[in-house]
């Protein structure tokens, strides 16, 4: 069961994750029924290059009211949701006492996932994105996550569980729009929808079959018109931490997470150096047997400790890290216990840090 769940979340993440062009068809085929069952007639269609598209400019014939600031109050994406969450109460309906194992295995194995690679990626990047002003907050982007549609998907195909030929048929609506296309903005009369990226780049993420955006020498994620992400380990940044980070850069820049990702874009021993910062001491690392730690000042009321990574990374090297500590530290010892929440005597006891 984990082997087929395991190759289900693969398949979900290959979809989510795609770079093909939109398969528009389906997409429409499956947009517009969903419209007749909130009882409205099929929308006209207008297709955009990006999600930048869709909320920066109006499609044609569309009234102020449907105007992309005031999404919230649209009539549609409200219908809409409403028929997803009555589904999704239908569906749990059917799950008996005997599936509950079933049902937590897929949980964990598909839609917990599936929602932190979406959510750490997609649904985080594009609210940060360059020149992009628009609330990406709210239900209707929320109800376009994948994860729980992905976990009846795998209820029905791995478990096993029956599902009743009408929540069948409105289950697979969601699932082919999930799986057609990218973001979607149902109006009245229009419906407009993006196209899926050109460009996606991800690495695994920190938990068991999670994904995230990353790219050390460009966007990491890209539409053809432009529109793109830079991202360091599943955190988007400004494109000059990827493409041009400088100690000037990092020192100017006030958001810690940001300089520390263009410090490791640059490489910790490499900006050490380049930034001229004076070493206050080094001593062997009793939680990492043949490494060494190294304290140096950085700025007021703030230190770096340069230590090394105890266990090995994918390609079979130990990664050098900084980790910013309080500027009264002195021992590096003392820094790296102080990292732990322990005394220096106490961390030295630690049989090997990782």
């Amino acid at each position: 069961m984990q082997r087929e769940a395991a190759e289900i979340r693969k398949e979900w993440l290959g979809w989510v994750f795609s770079t093909r062009p939109a398969d528009r068809p389906a997409a429409e085929a499956a947009i517009s029924e969903l419209y007749r069952l909130i009882g409205h007639s099929s929308p006209r269609f207008h297709w955009v290059s990006s999600p930048l598209m869709a909320v920066e400019t109006v499609p044609p014939g569309v009234r102020p009211a449907e105007s992309i600031d005031r999404l919230a109050d649209w009539p549609v994406p409200r219908r809409l949701t409403t028929l997803l969450q009555t589904l999704y109460m239908g569906l749990d309906s059917r799950l008996t006492w005997a599936h509950r194992p079933l049902d937590q295995l897929i949980g964990a194995q598909v839609r917990a996932p599936l929602a932190r690679s979406f959510d750490r990626s997609l649904q985080e990047a594009l609210p940060r994105v360059r020149k992009s002003r628009h609330d990406w907050t709210g239900s209707w982007y929320a109800a376009q996550e994948p994860s729980r549609i992905a976990h009846y998907d795998a209820l029905r195909r791995a478990a096993g569980v029956v599902f009743t030929t009408e929540q069948t048929r409105l289950l697979d609506l969601w699932v082919a729009v999930a799986r057609s296309c990218g973001w979607w903005w149902p109006r009245d009369e229009v419906c407009v929808v993006s196209e899926r990226p050109a460009d996606l780049h991800t690495e695994p993420g920190d938990e068991p079959g999670e994904i995230r955006l990353h790219h050390a020498d460009g966007p990491a994620l890209r539409y053809a018109d432009g529109w793109d992400v830079h991202a360091w380990h599943g955190r988007p940044v400004p494109a000059w931490v990827i493409t041009d980070p400088s100690v000037e850069r990092i020192a100017r820049e006030p958001n810690v997470e940001i300089r520390r990702c263009a410090i490791e874009r640059i490489g910790w021993a490499s900006y050490i150096e380049r930034a001229g910062l004076r070493l206050v001491a080094t001593a062997p690392d009793p939680g990492n047997p043949g490494s060494h730690l190294r304290l140096y000042d950085m700025r007021a009321e703030t230190k770096v400790l340069l230590a090394v990574n105890g266990s090995v990374e994918r390609d079979g090297r130990r990664r050098q890290y900084g980790l910013t500590v309080p500027g009264f530290l002195r021992d590096p010892v003392d820094a790296a216990g102080w990292t732990y929440g322990l005394s220096a005597e106490q961390y030295s006891q630690l049989v090997r840090r990782t």
